[in-house]
Order: structure tokens, then C-alpha cells, then sequence
């Protein structure tokens, strides 16, 4: 899923500089990996920049640096916490989905809600939260589409 900031002029008329880069900020998001959660022609997202990494929790959306290409910010669910015991990929096609592995300290699982379509800790492993930029919190554009983002995640013991 590529991610993008909303042009700055626009995102200055809103919120304001200070806002925009401490606090939240409108971004745009595109591409298949998150299908259906968001679409793949493009939405404006409200990204919470705010946050403590240690209170994210499984099912909600981040936004993180790219450990396959730094220069790209990307979204994914948060699928795994530290200490969490994950299959590295229920499908099968990056790893036999009997392969299991236990994120490390100060790391997440994420994966992509369109898995044929996701580039994701399948491929590149546990995330580190200090590649962490924020979490999305609510659809604004379309405005029929608006709604908050809640997490779908079912934890299974």
C-alpha cells in the first residue's frame, strides 16, 4: 500500500505546520495490499503521528518505514506483538505455513489485509517499532466512505 502526504498546502490550511507534523496528518493512501479495508485508486487518510509504539496493539493500522526501500512509507495491520508466536505465512508462498516464528523485543508482525497482494513481514520479517511513523485512524475522502478505523483482528489462543 503506498502512502503518500497529502500535499503540504493543503494539509497547512487544515491543520497548521505544527499539527501536521507532530500531531496528525492527512495522507493519501493507494494501492492493493489493504484491500478492502481501503481502496486501491486512492483515499485521504487521518494518520495519528503522536504515538507510543509500545501501545499499539494487534489490528490497527501503522505506518512504518519500508524495510525493502527506506525512501517509502507503507501501511499494513499490525498482526503480531512482541513476545506473539506467528505463522510466518498462512498461505504458504513465502514459507511453509508450519513455520512459525516469535517476535522479538521492540519488533511487530504486519501484514497486508489483500495477502496475494501485500509485500509484508512475510517477506522481510518483524518490523522494529523504531521504523514506526504513525497509526491511521479515520477515512476522510471519500466523504461516503469516512469512517473510523476499528481493528477486525480476532486474537486465537
Amino acid at each position: 500500500m503506498s502512502f503518500r502526504p497529502a500535499p503540504s498546502s493543503l494539509e497547512n490550511r487544515l491543520l497548521g505546520p505544527p499539527l501536521g507534523e507532530h500531531v496528525l496528518t492527512i495522507s493519501v493512501v493507494e494501492g492493493p495490499s489493504m484491500f478492502p479495508t481501503m481502496s486501491m485508486t486512492g483515499e485521504a487518510v487521518l494518520e495519528l503521528k503522536w504515538i507510543d509504539p509500545r501501545r499499539l496493539q494487534r489490528g490497527e493500522l501503522v505506518t512504518y518505514i519500508s524495510p525493502l526501500d527506506p525512501s517509502r512509507i507503507v501501511c499494513k495491520r499490525i498482526t503480531g506483538l512482541p513476545g506473539d508466536i506467528v505463522c510466518v505465512d498462512p498461505t504458504g508462498e513465502y514459507a511453509p505455513s508450519t513455520e512459525h516464528v516469535v517476535i522479538p523485543r521492540n519488533h511487530i508482525w504486519v501484514t497486508g489485509d489483500n495477502l496475494p497482494w501485500s509485500r509484508d513481514s512475510r517477506m522481510y520479517g518483524p518490523v522494529p517499532l523504531g521504523l514506526v511513523k504513525g497509526k491511521l485512524y479515520a477515512r476522510i475522502w471519500p466523504w461516503r466512505d469516512a469512517t473510523i478505523f476499528r481493528s477486525t483482528f480476532e486474537f486465537i489462543d
